[in-house]
């Protein structure tokens, strides 16, 4: 009697893999702009290179705003010495307050001198900041991590605050976004399919079909 063959059949998981066309774009896109305006005198980074967020890209010359910054100091230093000139005679009029060397009037007159001088002090020290940050902005810096793209100016060039053109552009391509097109019918068909347990999704895979709609 000839052998008989026994084949023992049974049930696998099939996945399924569809190609489906798409395209990347960047997780973030940074146009990189002037905040003040001058000569570009340098430019400190390679083109298509990867460069990390606040690195300089490019250096605006600084002379005239670290002349500002410098009288702005300046100014506030000499607000602060008529400040204090004017807070001692305040108080060197109020002890003799009330006799007959100094009158209320003339009190109440340096007091105001004394709160003017103050507000001379405050200002003067907003313009120190204004100037300081003025002059920090002459070191272009890029606001995000990633790839740069071309430059779009030399050394040389005048950019202006408020530019239209950026300067260079930065993409974030870690993480990156992948989009792809699926048709309609194919995506209802497999929601379907799900549905009516004619397939069954992975329970480990980190999206679902419904990530998609």
């Amino acid at each position: 009697m000839p052998a008989v063959g026994v084949v023992t059949v049974k049930t696998e998981p099939l996945q399924i893999t569809t190609e489906l066309p798409g395209r990347t774009s960047a997780y973030r896109i940074a146009e990189v702009r002037p905040q003040v305006s001058g000569i570009i005198l340098k430019r400190n980074f390679k083109e298509g290179s990867d460069i990390e967020a606040g690195v300089s890209l490019y250096q605006i010359d600084p002379a005239t705003y670290q002349a500002a910054y410098d009288s702005a100091k300046g100014d506030l230093a000499k607000a602060q010495a008529a400040a204090n000139i004017a807070q001692l005679t305040v108080n060197r009029y109020q002890k003799l307050l009330g006799t007959q060397y100094i009158s209320k009037q003339e009190y109440d007159q340096a007091l105001a001198d004394a709160q003017q001088a103050n507000a001379a002090v405050t200002a003067a020290k907003a313009a120190v900041e204004t100037a300081r940050i003025n002059l920090a902005y002459t070191k272009v810096t890029s606001p995000i991590s990633g790839r740069i793209g071309k430059s779009n100016v030399t050394e040389g060039a005048l950019v202006q605050n408020g530019q239209a053109t950026a300067l260079a552009t930065v993409q974030q391509l870690d993480p990156i976004y992948v989009d792809v097109t699926q048709s309609s019918n194919d995506f209802l068909r497999l929601k379907q399919e799900l549905a009516n347990g004619t397939l069954k999704q992975d329970e480990r895979q980190s999206q679902s079909v419904a990530d998609h709609q």
